[in-house]
């Protein structure tokens, strides 16, 4: 797929918004930047710096992307403290610690930061931060997690290194924590022309439901997350059960993992038990870069579902929102930020109220596609990757000028 530019998106966000975005990108030509996360492919992070760096890199601000190494341990450990995170009470041990710093050492020798700025994403590579004395940059530290109400003791060990960075951002105002430095908001945002997103052909989309045996003519319920115990997959499932009790339907679980989440073979073999015989349910083990698979299954299905027990922002939620798709999804993390309830899509709290409203769009059709005209144009305002562009232009014209106007407009 040929490589997008600004210019690309003026028919969907306006000549406005891209104006707004170069005059906020001159006071940065000839600036550095550095992304650092965990991984490349899987998961929302790497999928929105995908998209977000080469734009950067397209109005002046000269921005490299780096991926930490980490060995199985780490990423258990790592995995451990995003659950903490999120709430759980999970075994923390002094070895897990010690595990962490180890491994942000190895980092620290493989790597060099000489850029003005720094954003290091969520708490894999947070450690870092212990050679900022040594560089000229502002550091920033981005989570996409919910840290409302973290188990403290992971939170604790994470706070040490977080404080010391210049600024934070975090995904909503309700997910962050009291900290001795400036928070920002900056929501996740999804690409509108990426493969993912991007409008495809209905005889693509009938090509991919023949190619997992779909049933063109039967409501399709479908939820595209990585196999994750906070996405409910097996919640997914006894909701779909209770619904086709009352009205006729199918389900498709599609998703892979990221290489940073060591659970997803394990979540995947439970969610395969609990599947059983139903032929009308398909789980779908889908490789990486299988946007365009994901594209047709969401546009090709007559509700999407996104059943978080615990959520940083959901983005499969704007995915489907943006398809002009009827959404049910929990009322967690940054999902009612997307989710105005009975306006832009509906919001749950059950297994039993996710079969509900399952059997009322699917028996309402009319409710369903008033529900999905609102909420794609709730994304094009607020969801999109211009703005998600455009917001990290306005933190960075912050860090570095602080006190100063960032932009004045006539």
């Amino acid at each position: 797929m040929p490589q997008r530019t600004l210019s690309d998106y003026k028919k969907i966000v306006g000549q406005n918004a891209l104006e707004e975005i170069y005059l906020l990108a001159e006071n940065l030509k000839g600036k550095h930047l550095k992304m650092v996360n965990s991984t490349a492919v899987g998961g929302g992070v790497a999928e929105i710096l995908n998209r977000l760096v080469p734009f950067l890199n397209e109005v002046g601000v000269s921005t490299k992307w780096d991926v930490i190494k980490g060995n199985d341990a780490f990423f258990q450990v790592t995995k451990s403290f995003h659950n903490a995170i999120h709430g759980a009470e999970v075994e923390i041990s002094q070895k897990m610690f010690d595990i962490f710093d180890e491994i942000t050492e190895s980092n620290l020798r493989d790597l060099t930061f000489d850029e003005d700025f720094i954003v290091i994403h969520d708490p894999q590579p947070a450690g870092l931060i212990k050679v900022k004395k040594q560089t000229k940059a502002k550091w920033i530290w981005r989570c996409h997690i919910d840290s409302s109400r973290p188990f403290m003791p992971v939170w604790d060990f994470l706070k040490k290194y977080v404080e010391k960075y210049d600024a934070s951002i975090f995904s909503a105002p309700s997910f962050a924590r009291a900290l001795p430095i400036p928070q920002y908001m900056i929501s996740p945002s999804i690409d509108p022309l990426s493969e993912k997103n991007q409008p495809i052909s209905k005889e693509y989309i009938h090509s991919v439901m023949e190619k997992y045996q779909l049933d063109t003519s039967r409501p399709l319920v479908t939820q595209i997350s990585r196999f994750d115990y906070l996405k409910d997959p097996v919640g997914v499932i006894d909701a779909y059960k209770l619904a086709k009790a009352r009205v006729d339907c199918q389900l498709v679980l599609a998703g892979g993992w990221a290489s940073d989440d060591p659970e997803s073979a394990q979540v995947l073999n439970e969610v395969k038990e609990h599947a059983g015989n139903d032929p009308d349910i398909h789980v779908l083990v889908l490789p990486p870069f299988s946007d365009l698979e994901i594209n047709a299954l969401q546009r090709a299905s007559t509700i999407v579902l996104q059943k978080s027990l615990r959520e940083g922002f959901g983005l499969t939620v704007t995915e489907g929102l943006w398809k002009g798709k009827p959404v049910i999804a929990s009322a967690v993390g940054g999902i009612p930020l997307q989710i105005r309830h009975n306006v832009t899509g509906i919001l749950v709290h059950s297994i039993e109220g996710t079969a509900y409203h399952i059997r009322n769009l699917i028996q309402n059709p009319e409710i369903a596609e008033a529900l999905g005209k609102v909420g794609k144009e709730h994304v094009r305002n607020k969801f999109l990757i211009t703005r998600n562009l455009k917001d990290y232009l306005i933190l960075l014209n912050i860090v570095s000028q602080p006190g100063k106007k960032v932009l004045e407009l006539p």
